[in-house]
This record gives structure tokens, sequence and C-alpha cells, in this order.
């Protein structure tokens, strides 16, 4: 039954290969800014999202959009240096959870794939903080059939190790071990009961 058990584990730990993040957090200099992307941190293509950012002074005080001279930047990845941004969306001060004023923005995310948003700040006059770029990768799902149905990913061209996606043998083969396993477990049970 140790065995079973330990082999279980193993099996599970195996096929959760992906963990689940719901917002991202990133820090530079000393400012904080938490993702948040509405509706539930899971954008889909063609459809508004609302992306709005927690962003903090180190020690956890807000810092609203009105200290802040911010910039959102939105790329289609992979891009290359010096590319412009697919879209600058303007910010607007959002009242969210327990957020006042921070920045945040309507996206439309044109195709479905794997974006980055640039956060760039610079403290307003009076305002305390370092000035700051964020960086937050997203990954965008394709939306209702009518507004993707022409569109194909936009990142499509990543080449070598580019794929997301977990192809459909890594996700059957540890569960036929398990079963295996499991089958040569109850057999050698029933033979040292007998």
């Amino acid at each position: 039954m140790k065995y079973l058990l330990f082999l279980s584990s193993l099996v599970i730990s195996i096929t959760n290969l992906y963990p689940v993040a719901a917002h991202q957090v990133e820090v530079a200099a000393d400012v904080g800014a938490t993702l948040h992307i509405e509706p539930n941190d899971n954008p889909s293509a063609g459809e508004p999202s609302q992306a709005w950012f927690a962003l903090t002074r180190r020690g956890g005080k807000v810092i609203p959009l009105s200290q802040c001279n911010c910039r959102l930047a939105v790329y289609a990845k992979p891009y290359a240096a010096g590319e412009p941004p697919l879209l600058e969306p303007a910010l607007e001060p959002v009242a969210a959870e327990r957020y006042k004023g921070v920045p945040g923005a309507e996206v439309v995310f044109p195709k479905p794939g794997i974006y980055e948003l640039q956060l760039n700040g610079k403290p307003v006059s009076g305002a305390r903080f370092k000035p700051f770029q964020l960086k937050f990768e997203v990954t965008v799902a394709g939306g209702s059939t009518q507004n993707t149905q022409n569109l194909r990913d936009v990142n499509s061209n990543l080449g070598e190790g580019g794929s997301q996606k977990l192809p459909v043998w890594a996700i059957a083969l540890p569960i036929f071990g398990f079963i295996a396993i499991l089958f040569v477990v109850l057999q050698s049970m029933r033979r040292s009961g007998e």
C-alpha cells in the first residue's frame, strides 16, 4: 500500500507540469505591481478586457495614477527590440478591490497568442518612487467564433521550443503508467493474500 501511495503521488506530480497562477507580480526598483485582467485573468481575442495594476511602493503604499506618469504598451511576442508596440491603450484611474485610483486600461487583444504588457512609470512632482519598467506576459485565448473566425495565432512563428501546448501523448503516458502500476500492485497483493 505504501508503494501505491508513493507511485500515485509521483504520477500526480508529473501530470501537473503547468502550475496555475491567478495574478502576476513584478518588481522594479522600489515599485511593485500585480496585474489583474478582467474577466477572471483569462482574456479572449477580439473581446474587451479590463487590465489594471495594483501599483505599490516598497512597504505596501498604493501608488495611484495621479502620482504616476505611466504608459502602457502591448507587444505580440516574440518581437524585435525597437519594434513599435501593437497597442498603447490609454490609462485611466481604476477602483478595484481595495485599490483606489490605480492605473487601468481596456485592452482588446486582436488575436490569440502570447503578449507582453509593459508598464513604464515616472513619479509626478511630489511623488516618491523611482522610475520603473514592469513586464507582464499574458496568454490570450481564442474569442468567440465570430471574433476569431479568420484570425491565426499571433505566435505561429515561435520556432523551436516556443509551443505552449502539451502533446496528448504526454498526458496519456503518465495515466497509462499509473494504471499499469496499479494493476501490478493489485496483482501482487492478491498473490500475497493467497
